[in-house]
């Protein structure tokens, strides 16, 4: 069996349990309504980098950064007893531009039809 595989098999299981923790354990108010969106886990299953986003702006992201940074040692914890994996991890918590970037992009599709029906209007 490829390695890769079962490096998603176990990323998608470990974003379940995180996001699960997040919802029902872990007490920080600064993490509330954070929605996480994915997660890579690297082949050898030692570092994992789970992609989160909220909507809201700069100090919001900040705010959550700190609050997921400090949850991070409960939620490896709380891993280890959830899964079994001969090794726990490395976690590190990254926002997800995607969505922000999708959303800019759907502007600037939206201005140009604006643009463009306004030339035809002349």
């Amino acid at each position: 069996m490829l390695a890769g595989k079962r490096a998603i098999r176990v990323g998608d299981q470990l974003l379940r349990e995180i996001a699960d923790l997040l919802l029902s354990s872990v007490r920080d108010p600064r993490v509330k309504g954070v929605t996480l969106t994915g997660v890579d886990l690297s082949d050898d299953l030692k570092h994992a980098k789970v992609f989160y986003s909220l909507i809201g702006d700069e100090k919001e992201f900040e705010r959550i950064q700190e609050g997921l940074d400090s949850a991070k040692g409960f939620i490896k914890k709380e891993l280890a007893t959830r899964m079994e994996l001969k090794y726990m991890p490395d976690i590190i918590f990254r926002r997800d531009l995607s969505l922000e970037e999708g959303s800019r992009m759907e502007r600037l599709f939206e201005r140009l039809k604006s643009e463009e029906s306004g030339d035809v209007l002349e």
